[in-house]
């Protein structure tokens, strides 16, 4: 199957571009600023890094790779230059594009860019297609919502069966629209080698876990329990 996206080397970085975006990209995209008032910072699990767009070619999100804890109050957006093929956003832009032909509840990659900055370091930025009306699973936090979280459930094992690791799987990295579930923000994701232990889906769930508990930190406990065990009932659906 043919890649579904070209490089370029623009004036101030290197990009990768979906075919369909071809002609109406610009390195400028990458610049929120360069929008104007048709970019809007995402306030829920953006870091300050992230940006709802509003473009001829539809509704975006831009998102620049930023550090976090305490190493990001010093070094933000700073990367170590190694090699191209470990640039952060190409690694995420590539395992999207496979996933998204591949079918799954991905959003749908648009361009990948990365600058040189002085000495061994890089910028990179990340633009993918908005999925309209995405809300994060953290929102769906009563009793009656109980076969979102078993679709959620469900989701999250097509991907582990399909052998694909998501290296922050929490309530915000999980979107329902439209009564489908999807993943989002696959930065440091992979896939996984077939065949290996799989204690890392057992990581990802409890990583997960930890999430709803925070998240869900005021919602009543038995309800959050029905919640959570709606998603394991999901989850395990694949066994029976």
């Amino acid at each position: 199957m043919a890649k579904g996206y070209v490089k370029n080397v623009g004036a101030t970085g290197v990009n990768l571009v979906a075919r369909s975006f071809v002609q109406q990209f610009s390195e400028e995209w990458f610049d929120p600023l360069s929008w104007g008032d048709l970019a809007v910072p995402v306030t829920k699990g953006g870091r300050g890094s992230a940006w709802f767009i509003r473009s001829d070619a539809g509704d975006l999100v831009l998102r620049h790779f930023c550090r976090g804890g305490l190493p990001g109050r010093f070094i933000g957006r700073e990367y170590v230059f190694t090699r191209e093929d470990a640039v952060r956003s190409f690694s995420e832009f590539r395992l999207l594009d496979e996933l998204f032909r591949r079918g799954y509840p991905v959003p749908e990659p648009v361009a990948a860019g990365y600058q040189r900055r002085a000495g061994l370091f890089y910028h990179a930025a990340l633009i993918i297609r908005r999925i309209p009306g995405a809300v994060p699973l953290a929102e769906f936090a009563s009793g009656q919502c109980q076969k979102t979280w078993q679709a959620a459930g469900e989701c999250v094992r097509r991907f582990h069966d399909g052998e694909v690791y998501h290296a922050d799987l929490n309530c915000m990295n999980i979107l329902v629209a439209a009564d489908k579930v999807y993943l989002i923000d696959f930065d440091r994701g992979k896939f996984m080698r077939p065949g290996q232990s799989d204690r890392w889906k057992a990581a990802n769930v409890s990583r997960l876990q930890r999430s709803v508990s925070k998240c869900l930190s005021e919602v009543d406990d038995q309800i959050r329990d029905q919640l959570w065990q709606a998603f394991l009932a999901g989850y395990g659906s694949a066994d029976q």
